[in-house]
């Protein structure tokens, strides 16, 4: 009897942006409004074209909140690559955030870290 093996075909490439990122805020209060403009700063800079980045008021659609099982606000949940992390706060520290995210800085851009 003969077995027929067919090649292993490589991964389709990854469909939408590399990074999907998702913040919760509430409303317009301070930290919130920070972390937006921390957030938005840190993607332009490190990730321009490579995110998504999704903004919930969770004063407008609580029920996305629960769901989440929020702790505290403003949260940012990365999505992927890699493993799901959530950090909280206005995300000032920006070394902090960038390790989080799992951004390595070289040379002249920003490389994921392996």
């Amino acid at each position: 009897m003969e077995s027929f093996t067919a090649p292993l075909a490589p991964p389709p490439p990854p469909t939408g942006p590399e990074y999907a990122l998702h913040l919760y805020i509430t409303g317009a209060m301070p930290n919130s409004t920070r972390a937006v403009r921390n957030i938005k700063a840190i993607c332009e800079q490190y990730l321009k074209g490579r995110y998504e980045l999704l903004i919930v008021d969770i004063y407008q659609q609580p029920g996305l909140a629960q769901r989440e099982d929020l702790i505290g606000v403003p949260t940012l949940i990365k999505r992927h690559p890699g493993l799901v992390r959530r950090l909280v706060g206005d995300l000032s520290d920006r070394a902090w955030v960038l390790k989080a995210l799992d951004i390595n800085l070289s040379g002249d851009g920003a490389t994921r870290c392996e």
